[in-house]
């Protein structure tokens, strides 16, 4: 069963380097754009609405998906990786690498937006809007990427995204969350891709809300999961394979 959706590549070890720059790249991207619409919407006085913000991103990912995710699975978010490896889609010693490519991409896309257009629009960090609580953004979050998660969860094909399925129900989720949740939490739902514009703009003051939200909602998703499907399995053969 797994071995059908598992293609020797994603779990050759020889083949790490190459699914670990996937995950840089594809992470660099969906920053860039995410936050860069906050940027250039502010550079340019409101020429990119809240709706092209929110779209932008998950369309994004939906590209990223169908160039990639046959690579290194597209995952461009630790709370999605982490969740991959709560299932026993992914084995755990690969996590500290992915994780470590999307905080290596995120940054250097805050970078690039830093030094392109100067500390506009906060670098499109994602804050608690005006008259929101942090709290009230945290739980946001924890929604939000709960269901992202379970979306994920529901059309990946082991640990990897992949296919119009995938990208289509993943890139469509990113897009709907944002049109409906923006304007109370900044709808991140990806603790790198707040993380980054945060460390480079130098305010970390609310970070901890799109950290932990997301890392919780994925642990809920995980949960949901197995309510939904019971245990994985082909976990075992995958984190068998994953380790030869």
């Amino acid at each position: 069963m797994l071995r059908s959706s598992a293609t020797p590549d994603f779990l050759d070890s020889a083949h790490e380097w190459r699914r670990l720059f996937a995950e840089t790249w594809g992470t660099f991207l969906l920053v860039v754009v995410a936050a860069g619409a906050g940027v250039v919407g502010a550079q340019s006085g409101g020429a990119i609405t809240l709706s092209m913000k929110v779209i932008a991103p998950g369309m994004m990912v939906m590209a990223i998906i169908y160039f990639m995710g046959a690579v290194g699975g597209a995952h461009l978010n630790p709370a999605v990786t982490l969740a991959f490896a709560a299932r026993r889609n992914f084995p755990w010693r690969r996590v500290p690498g992915y994780i470590g490519a999307q905080l290596v991409g995120s940054i250097a896309a805050a970078g690039v937006l830093r030094t392109m257009f100067g500390a506009i629009g906060l670098l499109g960090a994602t804050t608690p809007s005006p008259g929101v609580s942090d709290l009230k953004a945290f739980a946001m979050e924890v929604l939000l990427t709960t269901g992202l998660v379970s979306t994920i969860l529901g059309t990946a094909s082991g640990a990897r995204n992949i296919g119009s399925n995938g990208a289509l129900a993943v890139g469509g989720y990113i897009a709907l969350a944002g049109l409906w949740a923006a304007p109370v939490s900044g709808a991140s739902m990806n603790p790198v891709r707040s993380f980054a514009p945060d460390l480079i703009r130098g305010n970390l003051m609310t970070t901890w809300i799109y950290v932990v939200g997301p890392v919780l909602g994925a642990i809920i998703a995980v949960g949901f999961e197995w309510i939904l499907k019971g245990k994985a399995t082909d976990a075992g053969t995958l984190a068998a394979q994953g380790n030869t």
